[in-house]
């Protein structure tokens, strides 16, 4: 059955997800991650696209924008191709990085628009990651609160002018709607309600995964076999990649690379 085509946005306006395929981490470190902010900050400005906030996640980021001189999926495709080449090559790995098609959503309001920026900008927060939004260095928001950013990335006088003519003021308000809580559901992002396996229980989880092998016995297995088993484990939902390693007694380097 054929896609279904996405619904232009009569504002231009969208908030995207990239996901990992099967959930799978995306960023292993900080090179990554700014590796990603070039490629959307060289494509953004070729393509004149608007960035009105982000945030990078372990296994997925959210972008909102404003689309350019070309078709909002061609210019994803651009960033996501440029990123992939870029990961591959540094973890000698292929195929898929990326689920197939990027998640998407028409921003028509100004009160969603809104919306959107709080609901991203406190994702890691939601997600139990750090204790205040502006914590997390991975995101847009210490650069609308003025704070030291990892990049400049979003130009903040649209959202910050409607909170008021003084920019000190704008910030301030904006800084109380910004970290307001909130129940926002945007775009049908389950993460937050996705509750993380306890140890305990991701290793009876992985048992029943490798069968008759030994949970100890698997660092030890011939590649091809240890590479198999990798791939089932990883695919567990509840479970992280670094649980998986510390679980199996094996480094994240061979669990991204199986």
């Amino acid at each position: 059955m054929p896609r279904k085509a996405r619904q232009k946005s009569g504002t231009g306006i969208y908030h995207i997800i990239f996901r990992g395929a099967n959930r799978q981490e995306i960023f292993h470190d900080n090179e990554d991650r700014l590796q990603f902010l070039q490629t959307l900050e060289k494509y953004s400005s070729l393509y004149k696209v608007k960035i009105y906030a982000w945030c990078l996640m372990s296994n997925h980021v959210h972008l909102l924008l404003k689309e350019g001189t070309e078709d909002i999926s061609i210019t994803i495709k651009r960033i996501a191709v440029s990123f992939v080449k870029y990961y591959h090559f540094k973890y000698n790995t292929s195929g898929h990085l990326f689920e197939d098609r990027f998640k998407s959503e028409n921003v028509e309001t100004v009160e969603y628009l809104l919306t959107v920026v709080r609901y991203i900008h406190q994702n890691p927060l939601k997600a139990r990651m750090v204790r205040a939004v502006e914590e997390w260095g991975w995101s847009s928001c210490r650069q609308y609160y003025q704070l030291t950013s990892i990049t400049r990335l979003v130009n903040c006088d649209l959202i910050l002018n409607m909170f008021g003519e003084d920019r000190t003021t704008a910030i301030e308000r904006f800084k109380e709607f910004n970290e307001t809580v909130n129940d926002d559901r945007c775009l049908e992002d389950v993460d937050t309600d996705r509750r993380r396996l306890t140890d305990d229980e991701a290793r009876s989880v992985i048992n029943g995964v490798i069968g008759k092998i030994e949970i100890a016995q698997v660092k030890s297995l011939p590649k091809e076999n240890r590479d198999h088993i990798l791939r089932k484990v990883k695919g567990i939902e509840g479970v992280s990649q670094r649980q998986v390693a510390r679980i199996l007694g094996v480094s994240q380097t061979l669990i991204y690379r199986a």
